[in-house]
């Protein structure tokens, strides 16, 4: 015969679990790479650390995913010391964007048409799991520029730091 305590254990059980898989799924979320990858041009240091990683400046390339012809230059600011070398620390919200055109550009219907206003073009983690820093595409008809923001978000708050760049479309 089966007691109670046998269905009571099951469920914690089944409840400690669910809540290991759920911190590990998040986690997850945080460290994984963003769809549009980012090369890494070159890095500058700012703050020396004595026994652990230099905070610094890192400067990376990433393509438009929907308009080819477009690379962006992103520079930001990379948190160091033993914080940052363990993935844990938060980078500050301080980027500075540049996008040109590398070859032929072919935009998009629904980018001219302007239903992708303020879509995602790319996302980089700035701490373990509630902080990104974000670039989204705008399209100008009447001036036929493309324009990209650059602005770091938090689950909590975000930082009305941005910066923008524009491309004329030839």
């Amino acid at each position: 015969m089966i007691s109670l305590d046998y269905f009571h254990n099951k469920r914690r059980n089944s409840f400690a679990r669910l809540m290991r898989v759920v911190v590990m799924a998040l986690l997850l979320c945080g460290v994984m790479p963003s769809p549009v990858a980012s090369e890494v041009i070159g890095t500058v240091d700012t703050v020396f650390h004595m026994f652990s990683r230099d905070d610094d400046i890192v400067v990376e390339a990433f393509d438009d995913p929907e308009v080819p012809g477009i690379t962006c230059y992103l520079s930001r600011a990379r948190k160091g010391g033993v914080k940052g070398m363990i993935g844990v620390a938060e980078d500050p919200s301080d980027a500075s964007i540049e996008c040109v055109q590398t070859g032929p550009i072919e935009i998009p219907d629904d980018v001219k048409s302007g239903k992708r206003d303020g879509k995602r073009v790319f996302r980089k983690g700035t701490s373990l799991i509630f902080k990104s820093m974000q670039v989204v595409r705008f399209y100008d008809k009447e001036r036929e520029t493309l324009i990209y923001m650059v602005y770091s978000d938090r689950v909590v708050e975000g930082s009305p730091k941005n910066s923008i760049t524009v491309v004329k479309i030839k």
